[in-house]
């Protein structure tokens, strides 16, 4: 017995040793600190805006507006960012954006219009466009090569966690002291991780900022970004698989409240459950597959597949017991696929175009998720929820195989020519 606990330690130890080490980084535990403290203000943020905005309407139209709103700034200047990401210091442009947003949440917090609160929440969208590809496009300069895989997955991990224990006591907060102080918490979250992020080392000097020249330049480098884009073996198949999955998952990820309600036929407060399932597979996720098969391709689209015939499942069968055990599936692909995604592009595209190439991904992103947001709102009053998530399924699947064939057989290719 007392052999077998000491083996099970074992296994465990060695299990986790790769995500305590990276922990101890100094290089990267306070870009990590940073966005932790940040993601907690970035919860209340959320539930606060959607608290204010339908107490000041009594209306849930200026949420969706909000919503498109937040979207379509992303698609405006997404390619901006990714040029900015790659010509300046990517720290630099990591705490303009946090401080930036930092005064806009101080802002929120003493609004009391929703027109303004809409151009307020909008705008702190637009300031933050360029900080996750920013962040993605940084991390290999901050980590060894062979450390990538695992500080992306304590970054989403944590994440996730962070999130759902901020959206438990999120709501009993906000009742008792109300939306004011959610606000200013979430200031204040970015002004730390603004004080982290100063702790990371510079990433360029003067003089090589200098190199890139003047406004001119700027533009000569947002088109030598969307060429390398549409030139790249492996990036230009994965923008076709990334905008068909996004089209396909936008709208039904939207509408999953709708599919409980009509299709599941469970009660308000049963919701919750099927967030909850979503929620554990994303904890768990990044710690089965990519583990034992490192940062593999096949993990970036194999998740799609999964989720595609899953998608199907939910749209025929309504046992509950049988939605929960697809939506954690559901969670796991999604944390495998976001967590490799990451790793293999960060180690495949060079260091000098990865702030570019991640900006477009997130810009290509963006378009395949509104447009299907407004096709399968329009699609679930006319031919009902469960056709619109049988149909993201079948879309959803395609995307993984294409990924699979193209994107994939690219990845080797250059591994062999290597």
């Amino acid at each position: 017995m007392a052999e077998s606990k000491q083996n099970l330690r074992t296994v465990l130890a060695g299990t986790f040793r790769p995500y305590a080490q990276i922990l101890q980084s100094r290089r990267y535990r306070p870009l990590w600190l940073g966005q932790v403290v940040s993601n907690l203000g970035d919860t209340f943020h959320y539930i606060a805006l959607v608290v204010l905005l339908f107490r000041l309407t009594g209306s849930g139209s200026a949420l969706a507006a909000l919503a498109l709103a937040q979207i379509a700034v992303t698609l405006a200047v997404g390619p901006v960012a990714g040029v900015i990401i790659d010509r300046f210091d990517r720290r630099v442009v990591m705490v303009t954006a946090d401080l930036c947003r930092a005064a806009l949440a101080v802002g929120l917090a003493f609004t009391t219009h929703a027109s303004l609160a809409i151009v307020l929440a909008v705008a702190m969208a637009g300031a933050g466009v360029a900080f996750n590809p920013a962040a993605r496009a940084l991390l290999p300069s901050l980590v060894e090569e062979n450390a990538l895989l695992a500080a992306n997955t304590v970054g989403w991990t944590t994440e996730q966690a962070t999130q759902i224990l901020a959206s438990a006591g999120a709501g009993a907060l906000l009742l008792a002291y109300g939306t004011t102080p959610a606000f200013l918490f979430n200031a204040a979250t970015f002004v730390f991780s603004a004080l982290m992020l100063l702790r990371l080392p510079a990433r360029l000097r003067a003089e090589e900022i200098a190199e890139h020249g003047a406004i001119g330049g700027f533009w000569t480098e947002a088109r030598e970004g969307l060429r390398y884009a549409r030139r790249d073996p492996f990036v230009r198949p994965l923008l076709l698989v990334q905008g068909l999955a996004s089209f396909a998952t936008g709208g039904t990820s939207a509408l999953l409240v709708i599919l409980s309600s009509r299709h599941l036929h469970l009660q308000p407060g049963q919701f919750s459950w099927l967030l909850l399932a979503i929620g554990f597979g994303a904890l768990v996720g990044p710690f089965l597959l990519p583990r034992l098969m490192g940062a593999d391709a096949r993990l970036v689209f194999w998740p799609y597949v999964w989720r595609g015939i899953g998608d199907i499942l939910l749209g025929i069968l309504t046992p509950l017991p049988v939605a929960f055990a697809i939506l954690v599936a559901y969670g796991i692909g999604t944390s495998t696929g976001a967590v490799t995604y990451s790793t293999v592009v960060q180690r495949r595209v060079p260091d000098c175009v990865r702030g570019r190439v991640f900006a477009t991904l997130d810009v290509v992103w963006a378009t395949g998720e509104i447009a299907s947001i407004g096709v399968a709102g329009v699609l679930a009053d006319r031919i009902g929820i469960a056709a619109v998530y049988i149909g993201g399924g079948v879309i959803l699947t395609l995307a993984g195989v294409i990924g699979l064939i193209r994107v994939v057989a690219a990845s080797d290719d250059d591994t062999m020519a290597a």
